[in-house]
C-alpha cells in the first residue's frame, strides 16, 4: 500500500492537493486538537431524483484526485442538531455519478449508518442502525472506501465502517459506479445539513492510499 495523502489537520493550512466543492461558510483548522472543524450550511445535501423527486448537489465536499485502486479512510466526531445531519466519505465522478457513506442523525431513534450510490443521475440508499451506546447527538466513527478496477467502465466500491481506525472493520456496502470513460474520480470528506444549521463535525484525519 502506497500512501498518497495523510492529512492530520495539524498545520496552518490544508494540504494543497485538497479542494472544496461548495465550501461551508464556517470551517476551520483546530491545530491544538489536530482537527478539521466543519459547520455545514443549512439545506445542504447530495441526492438525485429517486423517490423524493428533487435534485440536491449543494453539500460540502473536500476532495483530491482518486488514484487507481484508492483506499480512502477518515475518522469523524459528530455533534448533531437536526434530523439527517451527516458527514462521511465521498467518491465522485460527476453530479450524476457518485457514492457517499456516512452516519445520518435521527433524534428519536438510532442514527443511520448508510451509503448512497448514484448512477445515471438516480440515487439509492442502503442503511442500518448505527451500533453505538453513545449519546445520539455525539457520535464517533471511522469509514473506509476502497475502489477496485477504476477504469473506463467505472469502478467497484467497497464501503467499510469501524469504531476505531485500527478496526475491526465491517462491510457496509458493495456497489458499482458507472462512470463515463473520460470521467476522473475524486475522493474525500463530505458534510451536509439538509434541514437547518447547527451541526458540527470534527474530522480527525483523512488518508488516501493506493494498492
Amino acid at each position: 500500500m502506497k500512501l498518497l495523502l495523510n492529512e492530520t489537520f495539524d498545520r496552518d493550512a490544508l494540504d494543497p492537493r485538497l479542494t472544496w466543492l461548495h465550501p461551508p461558510s464556517k470551517w476551520r483548522l483546530d491545530r491544538g486538537r489536530s482537527r478539521l472543524v466543519i459547520e455545514p450550511d443549512a439545506q445542504t445535501d447530495f441526492w438525485q431524483r429517486t423517490h423524493y423527486g428533487f435534485r440536491r448537489d449543494t453539500g460540502h465536499f473536500l476532495y483530491c484526485p482518486a488514484p487507481h485502486n484508492a483506499v480512502i479512510t477518515a475518522k469523524f466526531h459528530c455533534f448533531a442538531a437536526h434530523q439527517y445531519d451527516q458527514a462521511g466519505l465521498m467518491v465522485r465522478f460527476s453530479q450524476d455519478c457518485w457514492l457517499k457513506a456516512s452516519v445520518e442523525f435521527e433524534p428519536d431513534t438510532a442514527s443511520q449508518l448508510g451509503a448512497v450510490v448514484t448512477n445515471h443521475g438516480y440515487s439509492d440508499w442502503s442503511l442500518q442502525d448505527f451500533p453505538s451506546a453513545a449519546a445520539r447527538d455525539n457520535l464517533s466513527y471511522c469509514l473506509r472506501v476502497r475502489l477496485q478496477g477504476h477504469g473506463a467502465g467505472g469502478c467497484d466500491v467497497l464501503v467499510e465502517h469501524a469504531v476505531a481506525e485500527d478496526g475491526p472493520w465491517s462491510l457496509l456496502r458493495v456497489a458499482h459506479l458507472h462512470a463515463p470513460a473520460d470521467a476522473a474520480a475524486t475522493c474525500g470528506i463530505y458534510a451536509c445539513s439538509p434541514q437547518a444549521a447547527g451541526y458540527r463535525v470534527d474530522v480527525e484525519f483523512l488518508t488516501v492510499a493506493f494498492e
